[in-house]
């Protein structure tokens, strides 16, 4: 067809002018006849050039449209706090009594610790802390102060990296690393792993999986809403408003920058003991879902 087109018909296309410049018309009338049939055939031959180059460009529209389709499927995978492909993902635990599990990301530092680890003991609440590992190298008396006080530490990579489209190894450098400078501060519970920004698609589900470790995710977090994150008062609204039995709250109180949320804290924790709640460790939650 492309070949017959080529040969006999787009020629004429391209010399219409010479064509209509070569016939003689004997009457005004012939000539308009004439024009308006060349006319037809340009519409007719410009038709058939768009219905070819549709035919070329629907296959490349076809596979853009997939991957699109793809590329927003796994942006939601990676953010979903409810589903992950390999392993087992805990944004809560389903509990019949009142309790929650208080988490804090990142550090440690001092800012953060010289504030919450004061206010944690005298309300007697045990937390649980998802270091940093680069950080925590750089301060191990602090991670060792958190140890000593009873809390809880968790994993949160070596350098906070987005766990995404990330190798084997690399998973497992930022992964063990980690663990071995948790143990290295003198802590010997559990320590369960919480992935940088929630992010995660499939080779950190699959190392996850591969090594018997869940991933901590969480499902009260004031901090995202400028709004929310402006005030202290605000925060404490919206974790009275989302908070539910076995929820797990995250808070960021380690960054310079963080002090309405370290202000927070003391307000969340006296405002849900005394709506009747209980503070547990992620582990202490967990075994919950045995019972």
């Amino acid at each position: 067809m492309m070949s017959l087109l080529t040969q006999n018909w787009l020629p004429l296309k391209y010399n219409m002018r010479t064509v209509e410049a070569t016939i003689g018309m004997p009457s005004l009338k012939q000539q308009v006849i004439c024009r308006y049939h060349l006319i037809r055939f340009r519409r007719k031959l410009d038709l058939l050039d768009a219905g070819m180059k549709l035919r070329l460009l629907f296959p490349i529209i076809v596979t853009v449209a997939a991957l699109a389709v793809m590329a927003f499927g796994a942006w939601q995978l990676s953010r979903s706090r409810t589903y992950q492909v390999f392993g087992e993902i805990v944004p809560r635990v389903e509990a019949s009594e009142k309790v929650v599990a208080l988490t804090f990301d990142d550090g440690p530092s001092n800012v953060g610790l010289e504030f919450v680890l004061p206010i944690l003991r005298s309300r007697e609440v045990k937390a649980t802390f998802f270091l940093v590992g680069s950080a925590l190298e750089a301060n191990p008396t602090l991670g060792a102060q958190i140890a000593a006080e009873g809390n809880e530490i968790g994993n949160h990579t070596y350098s906070h990296p987005r766990m995404v489209l990330k190798s084997q190894s690399f998973i497992a450098g930022e992964i063990e690393r980690t663990d071995h400078l948790i143990r290295s501060v003198g802590y010997s519970g559990p320590i369960h792993f919480r992935p940088p920004y929630g992010k995660k698609l499939l080779g950190l589900p699959w190392y996850l999986n591969k090594t018997n470790r869940k991933s901590i995710i969480w499902d009260v977090e004031p901090e995202p809403y400028p709004e929310v994150a402006a005030s202290s008062d605000r925060i404490l609204e919206h974790v009275q408003t989302k908070v539910g039995p076995g929820s797990i709250i995250l808070l960021h109180p380690m960054a310079m920058s963080a002090a309405t949320t370290r202000e927070a804290v003391p307000k969340i924790i006296d405002a849900l003991l005394a709506d009747g709640y209980r503070f547990l460790t992620v582990s202490e939650l967990l075994s919950l879902q045995s019972k």
